[in-house]
């Protein structure tokens, strides 16, 4: 590669953390997202998660297959927009923290919750009976339960106590930095901010949300996600 293409590149991706705290999402840019595990490394190493256990991973669809129109390829938010197949496509997937959270509508205990006062959804873990409702819940499969014995939901309880991503709460606190996976992301691939932030700079790189319309409302809201021009 050139000196003025890695320039050019260098010019067209920047850090991903734009802002923290109060109001600010997670989300992924499934654009730049190289499948290199990277996140997964650094949210293990931050948080000492044990090794079969996992708060973030990468989804692969469509393994193998090339966007319907090669023009999208690889750029699948354009084609999902476009109603069209987008392709082999890399997704980070972890807790979004959504505005309008399913797994907290449906936890039977209110064991998970959002913090009134950065509005993450955090779980009580003094109150969470195993049921695993809130993995029915969540369209993005972000509730873990590690210790569950044979992963079948039942109320009386036998999925263990949830595990997910925290967003890096208490490492946005102590050192206001934003959360691990994200700061050392090699593509920035993992954006961290409001929702005008992430939808500006999916912009300016000239890529499209890969969520669709009823997806962006559950995390952003609904008037949040109308920033997202699809």
């Amino acid at each position: 590669m050139s000196s003025n293409q890695q320039s050019k590149d260098r010019e067209i991706m920047r850090e991903g953390v734009m802002s923290t705290g109060e109001g600010t999402r997670i989300f992924p840019d499934v654009e730049a997202c190289i499948d290199c595990g990277g996140c997964y490394v650094a949210c293990k190493r931050t948080w000492d998660v044990p090794r079969d256990e996992q708060r973030i991973s990468i989804s692969t669809m469509l393994e193998g297959q090339m966007a319907e129109d090669p023009g999208n390829n690889p750029r699948s938010g354009a084609a999902m927009s476009e109603g069209q197949n987008p392709g082999e496509t890399s997704i980070p997937m972890q807790c979004y923290h959504c505005d309008d959270a399913p797994c907290v509508s449906v936890c039977p205990t209110d064991s998970l919750f959002k913090n009134p006062d950065n509005r993450y959804v955090e779980v009580r873990d003094d109150l969470c009976i195993g049921c695993q409702y809130c993995l029915s819940g969540c369209p993005f499969g972000a509730p873990q339960f590690p210790e569950s014995d044979d992963g079948s939901a039942q109320i009386a309880g036998n999925g263990g106590v949830m595990d997910k991503c925290t967003m890096c709460e208490e490492r946005q606190l102590e050192t206001g930095k934003g959360p691990a996976c994200a700061e050392e992301c090699a593509t920035d691939a993992i954006l961290v901010g409001t929702a005008d932030q992430i939808s500006e700079e999916l912009d300016r790189r000239g890529e499209a949300s890969f969520f669709n319309e009823a997806a962006l409302e559950i995390i952003f809201g609904e008037e949040e996600a109308g920033v997202f021009d699809r």
